[in-house]
């Protein structure tokens, strides 16, 4: 059984329910911001399981200079601050450098590293001194067992308040990326809650040119999976329009289907019983 941390008030790990992160990819407005929360925030309660909202202030990584990033920094945070007031949920967003840690802190409850820099020892340190628990990505060309050494670069921190290991996917091919679900049981041993990525593991990097794609449509079978070989949550990037998402819009997961996918893997969980916590 992986260790129990708290992300504000909702736990992660150990015996907890499951929980979802989500929210739509990047944080395009405060209106849809507050919509999506509004509306995962209701699921969640109904079906009994924690949540944390997630957005991007700063999609860093965009296959193109001119592909929309995000509000940026200052803007991005108080509309996560505003998300968190009104409607009552942590939240959490990306960082890309260490100097973005403290700052980031004053309003995150849960500090996210992207997957390109899950060996980025400064970032890394930067994010566990913050004072958050932090979610690391695997980086898609890392092995699960290399995780170990970031998890070992931030547990010996003074203000260290814990971590998750997050699954998205591993570089297969040109443009593509397959999920080993060994990987989860891997990071799960080193015992801290493991984060199932759905949608990123389905996107096809820049394979739409200057943007990437996705495959959609493989959502739920990897999903399924992942909770039944047992992780603590699960990553879901939603919009309520996925196809005028302004990032990742092919591999976002319509936020009207999300009840219904959830119900299923729910009911996956419970039947493992004890087996569901096991690494």
């Amino acid at each position: 059984m992986s260790q129990k941390i708290a992300i504000g008030s909702v736990p992660l790990g150990g015996d907890a329910p499951l929980l979802l992160v989500a929210g739509p990819c990047v944080i395009e407005s405060l209106s849809l911001s507050l919509e999506t929360a509004r509306a995962l925030k209701a699921i969640a309660s109904k079906l009994g399981v924690g949540l944390v909202f997630k957005s991007s202030f700063d999609k860093a990584n965009r296959s193109s200079l001119e592909s929309f990033r995000g509000p940026g920094l200052d803007k991005g945070l108080q509309i996560l601050a505003d998300v968190k007031s009104a409607v009552g949920v942590p939240v959490v967003s990306d960082i890309h450098e260490a100097w973005q840690a403290p700052v980031a802190a004053q309003v995150l409850d849960f500090i996210q590293i992207p997957a390109f820099l899950a060996r980025q020892t400064d970032l890394l340190v930067a994010a566990s001194d913050s004072g958050r628990p932090v979610n690391v990505k695997k980086a898609q060309f890392m092995a699960p067992g290399d995780m170990e050494r970031a998890v070992l670069k931030m547990a010996s921190r003074p203000n260290f308040r814990g971590l998750s290991l997050c699954e998205r996917g591993t570089t297969f091919g040109y443009r593509n990326l397959v999920v080993d679900m060994r990987s989860l049981v891997i990071m799960r041993s080193f015992g801290w809650p493991v984060i199932f990525d759905a949608t990123h593991s389905v996107q096809l990097p820049a394979a739409a040119g200057d943007k990437s794609s996705g495959e959609r449509q493989f959502i739920p079978a990897l999903a399924r999976a992942a909770v039944a070989v047992g992780v603590d949550g699960l990553f879901v990037e939603t919009h309520p329009s996925p196809e005028n998402a302004l990032c990742d819009s092919a591999n976002q997961w319509p936020l009207d289907r999300l009840e219904s996918l959830l119900t299923s893997l729910i009911a996956i969980r419970a039947s493992l019983g004890a087996e569901a916590y096991a690494p």
